[in-house]
């Protein structure tokens, strides 16, 4: 996905066409390896929780480790991308909000 490496899965929880300012609400897992590539987010800001597993993401240019607990927020313009770095799966919600 986004030029990312591997097979990203995605379970949607909430229709977002149905939703007001809410583009995707997601659970989204990543096998070892793989990967969602570098994009930007204008009007709207995309938010990452973990649910389990550890993973890279390059948050606007800075490469931050992420785990079980973290949250990623990426919006105004800026960009990001996740990839997971561990051994299991990386299990997190996505959700983008429009505004």
């Amino acid at each position: 996905m986004r030029d990312g490496e591997g097979t990203v899965h995605f379970t949607y929880l909430l229709d977002g066409s149905k939703e007001k300012n809410a583009r995707m609400f997601a659970e989204i897992t990543l096998k070892p390896g793989c990967s969602i590539g570098y994009h930007q987010h204008n009007s709207e800001t995309e938010y990452y929780f973990i649910l389990s597993g550890t993973g890279t993401v390059n948050d606007d240019g800075k490469e931050v480790q992420v785990k079980q607990g973290d949250s990623i927020i990426t919006g105004n313009g800026a960009s990001h991308s996740i990839k997971n770095t561990g051994e299991d799966l990386l299990i997190f919600h996505a959700v983008i909000v429009t505004y």
